[in-house]
């Protein structure tokens, strides 16, 4: 499998953690692994929006979905 090195906010890695310390996720790869497949397949399903609604590629420039301080999949 290929392997991806990303950077994220702080507040986004200590919601992955608190998700594996609550058991949600065996551990942090398979929780990003699924969030990622999740958020995809979200994306896929609304499909991207216009360019006039939040820029190239349908994501604005303050998070996902139109929220300041986190990403909702």
């Amino acid at each position: 499998m290929p392997k991806v090195e990303i950077t994220i906010p702080e507040h986004l890695e200590m919601q992955i953690a608190q998700m594996v310390e609550r058991g949600e996720f065996v551990n942090r790869e398979e929780a990003i692994e699924d969030l990622l497949s999740t958020g995809i397949k979200a994306y896929k399903t609304s499909g991207p929006m216009d360019e006039d609604e939040g820029g190239p590629g349908g994501l604005e420039d303050d998070g996902m979905m139109g929220h300041d301080d986190e990403y909702v999949f």
